[in-house]
């Protein structure tokens, strides 16, 4: 079976896996650690509460762009010529000596099951029963029959079940096509609506018939400074839906913050409510999540999409049932990126469609 290459979206949730034949086999923390981008260094310097590092520290590796493989190069004398204090500068050159010399492995699963239990338990949700997640009713966008990229997502899905073969039971490389084809479309849609500027970047790691990764896909507003904002997060499964819930409201929370970093001082306010949708799917059955810093909720009802080959024969059941899901990402993107600044709005937003829900 051919090796599709995907990336983490964070190395928070999930440690990243280099080999393609054994779900055993982890990379060293160097390895890992040498792929981040920016964010995500930054990210990770930040967990690591022993540095003690400010945000002035880390804006210093924003601001000179400093991706995981420049900063195993970095010296003291680097640090401290761009600005940082002589106690972080030695802590950090003391921290890359430790993850070289020890070869320490990626983030194991306890770690990482430490965290989940974490942010559940900040959220009071039970992680074995998504039922329990108080829902909320979004406002959904009506698509009609003749819409263009309606009728071609429809057409796009008809041609990769005709190549590729159905969804269920397919490889996650097959199952996140039918998700990006479904998300680049309902994108387009809003992007018509709204006139505003939105972007889809998908972000994976490396997959193969033995070791299953996870697809996150990060939907963004760009904003007039170019600079972006993360307004919603798409994880895609193909078994273990609770899960994939929990990662998906990890990386909401995880994702709130950054978005709440980015604000530029002089237009910060005193409350930073904000709020993100998340979007969990295993190309057939689509959920959809809201988070806000004080609780996260769900849309009760259930979207399932028929990927069989016989909507090759009668795709009427999948036209119905792609433009319900479709009607709901573009709702969820246009009152995310139409919404004002405001906290108050947002929150009075948010209360909204809890109330409209209950």
């Amino acid at each position: 079976m051919a090796v599709v290459r995907l990336m983490n979206f964070s190395h928070i949730l999930t440690p990243t896996s280099t080999s393609t034949t054994t779900t055993e086999e982890k990379p060293t923390l160097v390895e890992a650690v040498r792929k981040y981008k920016t964010n995500e260094l930054i990210d990770f310097l930040r967990k690591e509460e022993d540095l003690v590092l400010d945000e002035d520290d880390l804006e210093i590796f924003r601001k000179q762009k400093v991706t995981g493989r420049e900063f195993f190069k970095m010296t003291k004398q680097d640090f401290i010529e761009n600005g940082m204090m002589w106690g972080p500068a030695t802590r950090l050159v003391d921290f890359i000596k430790e993850i070289k010399e020890k070869k320490l492995r990626a983030y194991s699963s306890y770690k990482t099951q430490k965290d989940f239990e974490g942010v559940m338990r900040k959220f009071g949700i039970d992680g074995k029963n998504i039922k329990k997640i108080p829902s909320f009713s979004p406002e959904t966008e009506k698509i009609e029959d003749n819409d263009e990229d309606l009728q071609y997502c429809i057409t796009d899905i008809k041609r990769r079940m005709d190549n590729l073969g159905p969804a269920e039971g397919s490889s996650e490389a097959l199952r996140c096509d039918y998700i990006t084809t479904i998300l680049h479309n309902s994108l387009h849609i809003a992007k018509r609506i709204t006139k505003k500027r939105i972007s889809l970047e998908p972000e994976f790691e490396v997959i193969d018939d033995k070791a299953t990764g996870r697809v996150y896909i990060t939907i963004k507003k760009v904003l007039d400074n170019l600079d972006e904002e993360l307004i919603c997060i798409t994880e895609g499964k193909q078994s273990e839906l609770a899960k994939g819930f929990m990662q998906n409201i990890m990386q909401l929370d995880s994702s709130y913050y950054t978005n709440k970093r980015k604000r530029i001082a002089s237009e910060a306010f005193d409350d930073e409510f904000d709020y993100l949708y998340g979007i969990v799917s295993t190309a057939m059955d689509w959920h959809f999540i809201m988070y806000t810093p004080e609780k996260v909720y769900r849309v009760k009802d259930d979207y399932h999409v028929p990927l069989t080959e016989n909507v090759l024969e009668n795709d009427t059941e999948l036209r119905r049932d792609v433009k319900k899901v479709m009607e709901v990402i573009v709702g969820l993107l246009k009152d995310r990126v139409n919404v004002d600044d405001s906290p108050a709005i947002k929150k009075a937003r948010t209360e909204k469609y809890i109330k409209k829900r209950n």
